[in-house]
């Protein structure tokens, strides 16, 4: 059974960093594509960031592009987010996402974890 846990999320000042970390288990972890969405209060889930199996290869949301880096440790089974110079408006909670093949829809998710940044 695939299980992602998200964790490190928390209350910042706007302008201050936090870093996410998605733990997988019950996968062949390097074989999946991964990626971060986030739901901010009454609005539809978005997209951040996705990586690909190896790192190698990495999108970003226009909204955080320049501001947030997605990296993953294979032989940990973690994925990361860093997130800097945040802004009032990336207050959500911020879900990891994986998927057997890349272009295709994500199949396991993660519980969330929430982000509040305080301006």
């Amino acid at each position: 059974q695939v299980q992602l846990v998200e964790s490190g999320g928390g209350l910042v000042q706007a302008g201050g960093s936090l870093r996410l970390s998605c733990a997988a288990s019950g996968l062949a972890f390097s074989w999946y594509d991964m990626g971060w969405f986030r739901q901010a209060p009454g609005k539809e889930r978005e997209f951040v960031a996705r990586i690909s199996r190896s790192g190698g290869n990495s999108d970003y949301s226009d909204s955080v592009k320049g501001r947030f880096t997605i990296s993953r440790d294979n032989a940990k089974n973690t994925v990361y987010l860093q997130m800097n110079s945040l802004k009032p408006e990336d207050t959500a909670v911020y879900y990891c996402a994986a998927r057997r093949i890349a272009g295709n829809e994500y199949d396991s998710w993660g519980q969330g974890t929430l982000v509040t940044v305080s301006s």
